[in-house]
């Protein structure tokens, strides 16, 4: 289920970005360059190009966009993108402290307290008669493969951090295309060292 049709997907509604199905998310597409994200990344603020190791051979050279909020370079980026060498952009991480809004079915998914999504996902699952997912580290989702609901640690609590995603080249599943920058988020808050 895509939120917003394509022909509403590239503005900033409401001060939100709008999400379609295997699109993308805000202004960023799917399978976009690493030049193509910085330009779109524009109406948020200014991008940083980094790689990213490669955990798996199967995986191409990948590189991450830290997308920072204008005049708010300093602290953590609102947006991630991650960009692959063979399959574009295909994956896109909203901060839950800075990133930008981003709902489902008019569920807000980003920055919330993991306990409150997850009982807002029930409460849309059994009013629409829909399955909703569990991620494999035990986080409720929407029903769209397409968005990995990670949480991360803010303060002592856990909110949550959307990775808007399709699948990347060697990769079953979005949750196989999770790049690993992702898992260190929720340890820390922070990305890892290494990244």
């Amino acid at each position: 289920m895509a939120l917003e049709t394509e022909a509403g997907f590239a503005g900033i509604e409401r001060g939100g970005w709008s999400y379609a199905a295997a699109v993308g998310v805000g202004p960023l597409r799917f399978g976009m360059t690493v030049s193509e994200v910085i330009e779109a990344a524009e109406v948020l603020g200014p991008a940083k190009v980094g790689d990213c190791p490669r955990q798996h051979a199967v995986f191409s050279p990948t590189w991450k966009v830290d997308i920072h909020r204008r005049g708010d370079a300093s602290s953590a980026p609102a947006v991630t993108a991650y960009v692959s060498r063979d399959a574009g952009l295909f994956g896109v991480a909203a901060d839950a402290v800075q990133g930008p809004p981003v709902a489902y079915a008019g569920v807000p998914l980003v920055g919330r307290d993991m306990a409150e999504l997850e009982s807002d996902m029930i409460g849309y699952a059994e009013a629409n008669d829909v399955q909703f997912p569990y991620t494999p580290d035990g986080y409720a989702g929407p029903d769209d493969p397409g968005i990995v609901v990670r949480a991360q640690l803010v303060g002592d609590g856990l909110r949550s951090r959307p990775v808007f995603m399709v699948p990347r080249d060697g990769a079953w599943t979005e949750w196989d295309s999770l790049p690993s920058e992702e898992y260190a988020y929720l340890v820390t808050g922070l990305p890892s060292a290494s990244t």
